[in-house]
């Protein structure tokens, strides 16, 4: 008989397309970009999801095959061994000690019909004392074929105790022929007989679990499509208000205070709108207030010069009159008779000032345009103020732009008195032009000193641009003034706050220069000296058109339709 325990000795199996328009792909590759920057956060959501889901989908199915395959071997091994030991037994016990050779084939071809369909190989020896093999297929299975090492493991001779009551032991190992799994086992008849071997073909098994792999593969890929359409799904459910959010935020920073988002939901995406909200509407009131104030001041301000015009009026009345008759005066009251009517003329200065300042920050500065032969504009402007011996004109004529003559005359003036106060002569004023593009800063003319600090950010229309350079031969601005001098009131020493100047000309310079949509930039000459360069497009009519559709309420004519994002 053979053993009644199983011992394993198992082992484990084996162009891009071509725009005609040149800037087309350009803009094509920002769009892409845009939107790939858009949807980042999405496609982050996504791929998360997708990868969580794959890794769920592929742990669970490999865990699946795993049991399935396992579960599936062993019972199909089991079944094997079982009726392999049962026939074995059976079939040997009707057999002589030393059958012979037919009849080991007999036996073999009786086991071999069960119903578990194994091939089967017995070795026995003959009354002669020969060994004699007998098999059901001489191709597949003989004793050659049989592993070495279960042939040794089935010819071991265990000793029997309490722990071991057979001395032989039924093995099997898992062998591939020919890329065929089989199943080999081995067992020896206790008490003398054959030893038998049986292999059996687990090729259908294979079948059966490459069929089951193949099922949870496409129920891996099944899942994953389903993750990534919930991911999508949920990724619009969390975005569209993060969208909705940033929208809102633009609009707010674009100074559209109205702004709010509608408020649905506890979750914490709705806290976020509601802080959002919050925010907006503080927001709005402060700079309501803060509106209000500035708006105070400037009406205080507006009206102070104004009720001042009244009084400084009779008093510059009084003042020509007194410097007329100068000469007929007391010389000690004379020094006296000057200081008043210089006093006079700086206030008076003061409050004109004053007054365009208050335009200039309410918005009602507007261009009176006209077409100005700028060398004659200037030369106008020097002799009106008898600068004519100070001041030196390199001026090509015939160069006519159309710009405001008097916001023209006011910024020369300032440049060039400002020049002549506090620099050096001869003051020099050299009238250029240069080409531009549109939308494109205006660039350097030849000869212009490096490190400009501009004030403003102008862009050149179609027609190019007309720079004027005054030029002074003094000590040059100290590079700590030089951020600062176009800021109103601003003195360049504190301990001599006082001069003759009312500290608003440079700032009322640059405003003009503003509205034509210019700009004025100081430098220090490498030579030496101040260098206040101003930069004005050759036909400001598109700024004055856009400025008097805007103080009617309309949209300017370059303006772009905003769209507004409903996702």
């Amino acid at each position: 008989m053979t053993a009644g325990g199983t011992d394993g000795q198992g082992s484990g199996e084996g162009k891009r397309r071509t725009a005609a328009d040149g800037g087309r792909p350009v803009r094509l590759l920002r769009r892409v970009a845009g939107a790939l920057r858009l949807t980042s956060l999405r496609l982050r959501l996504v791929v998360v999801f997708a990868l969580v889901a794959l890794t769920a989908a592929v742990s669970a199915s490999g865990i699946a095959y795993w049991l399935n395959r396992n579960t599936v071997l062993d019972r199909t091994q089991n079944a094997a061994l079982k009726d392999f030991r049962k026939s074995l037994q059976d079939t040997t016990r009707s057999l002589p000690l030393r059958p012979r050779c037919s009849e080991l084939q007999d036996a073999a071809r009786q086991m071999a019909a069960g119903p578990q369909n194994y091939t089967v190989l017995l070795i026995g020896l003959d009354r002669d004392g020969k060994e004699c093999a007998a098999t059901t297929n001489k191709d597949l299975l003989t004793l050659a074929t049989v592993p070495h090492s279960l042939r040794n493991a089935v010819d071991q001779v265990r000793p029997v105790d309490e722990n071991n009551h057979y001395a032989h032991h039924l093995y099997w190992q898992r062998n591939e022929v020919g890329d065929v799994p089989y199943l080999v086992a081995g067992a020896k008849v206790i008490g003398g007989g054959p030893t038998g071997y049986m292999m059996k073909s687990l090729a259908t098994e294979r079948q059966d679990l490459t069929s089951l792999g193949w099922s949870l593969g496409i129920a891996t890929a099944l899942a994953l499509v389903g993750s990534a359409l919930l991911a999508q799904a949920a990724a619009t459910t969390v975005l569209r208000p993060v969208q909705r959010l940033g929208y809102a935020a633009r609009q707010l920073g674009e100074g559209r205070l109205e702004t709010r988002l509608r408020v649905t939901g506890t979750d914490e995406l709705a806290d976020l709108s509601r802080t959002f909200n919050r925010t907006a509407e503080r927001l709005q009131q402060r700079v309501e207030e803060l509106s209000g104030r500035e708006a105070a001041s400037r009406r205080f301000v507006a009206d102070m010069s104004h009720e001042l015009r009244t009084p400084l009026t009779a008093i510059t009345a009084v003042t020509e009159v007194l410097e007329e008759e100068a000469d007929s005066l007391d010389p000690m009251i004379a020094p006296a008779v000057q200081l008043v009517v210089s006093e006079t003329r700086r206030l008076n200065d003061l409050v004109e000032n004053l007054m365009e300042v208050t335009r200039f920050d309410a918005g009602t500065a507007r261009l009176v345009l006209d077409d100005v032969d700028v060398a004659d504009q200037v030369t106008a402007c020097i002799d009106a103020r008898a600068w004519l011996d100070a001041v030196e004109l390199d001026a090509d004529r015939g160069i006519v732009a159309r710009l405001d003559p008097r916001r023209l005359d006011v910024i020369l003036a300032n440049l060039i008195g400002n020049a002549l106060k506090h620099g050096g002569s001869p003051v020099r004023v050299s009238v250029r032009t240069e080409p531009g593009q549109p939308g494109q800063p205006g660039r350097p003319a030849a000869g212009a000193p490096a490190g400009e600090a501009a004030e403003g950010a102008a862009a050149e229309p179609e027609g190019g641009q007309l720079v004027i350079r005054v030029r002074d031969h003094g000590p040059g601005i100290p590079e700590e003034v030089l951020p600062h001098v176009f800021d109103r009131f601003y003195k360049a020493s504190a301990s001599r706050p006082r001069s003759e100047g009312s500290g608003l000309g440079l700032s009322i310079a640059q405003e003009n220069a503003h509205i034509h949509g210019g700009r004025i930039s100081a430098a220090n000459h490498p030579e030496g000296g101040a260098v206040f360069t101003l930069r004005l497009p050759m036909d400001a009519s598109r700024l004055a058109d856009d400025a008097e559709r805007t103080a009617r309420g309309e949209r300017p004519a370059d303006a772009g339709e905003g769209t507004e994002d409903r996702r």
